[in-house]
């Protein structure tokens, strides 16, 4: 197969080896203790006479909870695509001068927690591979389940590495951007029906040539996306909050098993495989904004309504119900409302608190979620409190909330949770800790309640969890939680599963590698691209 030679043109700004603190905002409370990680956030706009990078970067931003890795835009104007993508959040890798080079009429973007693929410079996304037209920049949000049946096609069609492989990418976006290149005789539209047939898992995905816009959802439609009507363009997101922030309506829902066609003339729709929905229930409990609609139904009123359930589940006699904020706030609302009992704040969270490099003592180690919590005294002593939190995973954050709040003269806690319990880890998209670490797989709530060292412990029940989403229960993925997985999980799970695998023509991931290569316009990766990077020297560990 032969693409003609095209240029590609890399800048690369180098910061030197100075550690610095990442700034990040967090919502975890315990440095010391993973949660739920998010998936990722992609966000794809086609909007000629629009300035399309600082759309994309406005829609990233409202996405940044769903992945703090890593950041990318890529922009094509009709002749070429331009990308810039770096390590860090959407407003650290980008700036005013360089959204201002980003000048074209459709773009693609990725903010990144990696599921597949280690969080490396390498692994930012969006990927970009050629085709025998140009050059295509794809996001991705999920996770693939047949990976290594990918990397065999891969490895027969294409006969090397090619694109982002060959320079020490390990995604399986990766793989899907190759496969995408590989059909000769095709256009990327058809090309596109063809590599989605294949894939397995979850994904919905935008990506885009020079001057097209796509995007595709997984058969079963786990991880959202959503369609939006600009006055003068259209945008894809993972979320409508994405949409709401843009100025973008509200269409519809990407559908499962369907790709979106969006260029001059106008929009179109594929079936690449028939629905069976099955969208992430954990998407409702955390992993979505709160200002969100999945399905039709606000994210906020399903957590409110969630917390009524739990009420009724699960009583106490209280003088007062309290958030672990944010994620348990609206939960703590609804279950105020139901049982009665007053709604206040009893914890201040500090949310400017990020990772920093300065080692802390021994001493300040051991307040731990003190650095991003800590309770108003007046208003939690002597009170019998009511603690409303999402999940549990390990149980240490429970833990040492109990703790602080009978420091701070706390007379009695129940700890009240708006999920229930996680007991099986997650193979489409969500970094969930193994099984064996989840607190729940080997102890019962009672257990559980002790050891957290609370007075009681109610887990709401995935039926009311289910009802209070409004969707059908065989409409959604429930499998964190019972362990009835929809689609068949891979034969080797992990990040690494790639950086497993000796890759054809792969050279060691080498960022200065991929620099030297680019900037000698390499024809092996036929990219029509300028990579431009700089920033932070190592990933940002979701906190």
């Amino acid at each position: 197969m032969f693409f003609p030679p095209l240029v590609i043109r890399v800048t690369l700004r180098t910061l030197g080896a100075v550690a610095r603190g990442d700034g990040r905002l967090t919502h975890d409370i315990n440095p010391q203790e993973k949660g739920p990680q998010d998936a990722c956030g992609i966000f794809g706009v086609w909007a000629p006479d629009e300035e399309v990078a600082k759309l994309t970067y406005f829609g990233l931003y409202a996405l940044q909870h769903r992945g703090q890795e890593s950041a990318g835009i890529a922009v094509g104007n009709g002749e070429q695509i331009l990308v810039y993508k770096d390590m860090g959040l959407v407003s650290q890798v980008f700036d005013e001068s360089t959204l201002n080079t980003l000048v074209g009429h459709v773009a693609v973007g990725h903010t990144r927690y990696s599921t597949t693929g280690g969080s490396h410079w390498q692994n930012a996304q969006p990927t970009l591979g050629a085709t025998p037209a140009g050059t295509v920049a794809l996001a991705h949000n999920g996770n693939l389940t047949n990976t290594a049946e990918l990397l065999d096609i891969v490895r027969e069609r294409v006969g090397s590495a090619s694109g982002e492989l060959r320079y020490g990418n390990t995604t399986d976006t990766a793989l899907m951007t190759a496969l995408m290149g590989s059909y000769a005789d095709r256009t990327l539209e058809e090309s596109a029906i063809e590599v989605l047939a294949l894939a397995r898992g979850a994904f919905s995905l935008v990506f885009s040539d020079e001057n097209t816009l796509y995007a595709a959802r997984d058969p079963q439609g786990v991880r959202p996306l959503v369609l939006g009507r600009l006055e003068r363009g259209w945008v894809v997101a993972s979320e409508t909050a994405a949409l709401d922030i843009v100025g973008a309506s509200f269409i519809r829902e990407v559908e499962p098993g369907e790709l979106v066609v969006i260029d001059a003339d106008g929009l179109r729709s594929h079936r690449f495989a028939p629905a069976a929905p099955k969208g992430c229930l954990f998407e409702f409990v955390y992993l979505a904004r709160p200002d969100t609609h999945i399905s039709g139904r606000s994210v906020h009123q399903t957590r409110v309504e969630v917390g009524r359930r739990l009420a009724r589940e699960h009583p106490v006699e209280a003088d007062l119900v309290i958030p672990v904020p944010e994620s348990g706030t609206p939960a703590a609302v609804g279950y105020a409302e139901e049982s009665g009992i007053p709604y206040g704040m009893g914890l201040v969270k500090n949310a400017y608190v990020g990772r920093t490099f300065i080692q802390p003592s021994q001493t300040l180690r051991q307040l731990g979620i003190r650095l991003k919590l800590n309770p108003l005294r007046e208003i939690v002593a002597g009170k019998r409190l009511v603690v409303v939190d999402d999940s549990i995973v390990r149980g240490n954050t429970q833990r040492a909330l109990v703790r602080m709040l009978r420091e701070a003269g706390a007379a009695e806690v129940h700890v009240r949770i708006s999920s229930p319990p996680v007991t099986w880890p997650c193979f489409y998209g969500i970094d969930f800790a193994s099984r064996a670490e989840l607190i729940a797989t080997g102890l019962s709530t009672d257990e559980i309640c002790r050891s957290i060292g609370a007075d009681s412990l109610g887990y709401v029940s995935l039926d009311a969890l289910v009802e209070a989403s409004t969707v059908p229960k065989n409409d959604l993925c429930r499998a964190c939680f019972d362990g009835v997985y929809p689609i068949e999980p891979p034969a080797r799970a992990g990040k690494d599963v790639l950086e497993q695998e000796t890759i054809p023509g792969c050279e060691t991931p080498d960022r200065d590698g991929l620099a030297r290569a680019a900037s000698l316009g390499d024809p092996a990766d036929g990219l029509n691209s300028l990579l431009s990077a700089g920033g932070a020297a190592d990933a940002l560990r979701r906190p």
